[in-house]
């Protein structure tokens, strides 16, 4: 499906985006996000949509994922520097839902052991499936490292009740030919989320955190 954002659009609208974070450099490294206006969309009748697509550069580096593991992925997690759980320090958790709000909150995402997953709503309740973010599998035959950096590369569209949908894109560290690739591509993936396609889209920005959006279509 071709885009109907032209690339010189993409790339003078990036390089605004950079040219703004660096005149007024901040403490943080700034995410570029891409905000997107629906259109001919009942959201209260129309089928809501939701889909994740992985980005060939990670858009966001500080994600941070926890591995609940068996005693191999937890010494494998350790040994590569993740965050780790074993089964013992969930079920200290006790099913406390306050205690599994703050796990929840605490990390970005998750991933488990096959043999812990199946076990995951025994000993946690349903609190890590409320916030969103029920484990993903970690086989043992998988690169652990490989699976945290697909996590981190992942994004997700999904429709709520209202037009608008903001997902993160990238950051100002990024180089502009790294954020044209990630946003060509979330561009096209949502597009092909929705029903008619192009007509669905009122308009798409990108900002920085703290910059100016810019339009792109």
């Amino acid at each position: 499906m071709a885009s109907k954002v032209p690339r010189d659009t993409l790339y003078e609208s990036i390089q605004a985006v950079l040219d703004c974070s660096n005149k007024k450099k901040r403490k943080f490294n700034e995410t570029v996000e891409l905000q997107i206006n629906l259109k001919n969309y009942d959201p209260q009748k129309d089928k809501r949509f939701s889909g994740t697509v992985k980005l060939k550069n990670i858009p966001k580096p500080k994600y941070k994922v926890c591995v609940l593991g068996d005693q191999q992925h937890c010494d494998e997690a350790e040994a590569n520097n993740i965050a780790f759980m074993d089964i013992e320090a969930l079920k200290k958790l006790n099913k406390n839902k306050k205690m599994v709000k703050k796990l929840a909150k605490r990390y970005d995402a998750f991933l488990a052991s096959d043999s812990l997953i199946k076990q995951i709503p025994r000993i946690l309740g349903p609190g890590l499936n409320k916030a969103g973010k029920f484990p993903s599998l970690l086989a043992h035959g998988e690169s652990m490292t490989g699976k945290v950096d697909d996590a981190k590369s992942t994004i997700k569209f999904q429709m709520k009740k209202v037009l608008c949908l903001a997902v993160a894109v990238g950051h100002v560290g990024m180089t502009q030919d790294e954020l044209v690739a990630n946003i060509s591509l979330a561009i096209n993936f949502l597009v092909s989320l929705l029903k008619k396609n192009w007509q669905n889209i009122r308009s798409l920005y990108i900002k920085s955190t703290m910059g100016p959006p810019q339009r792109l279509y």
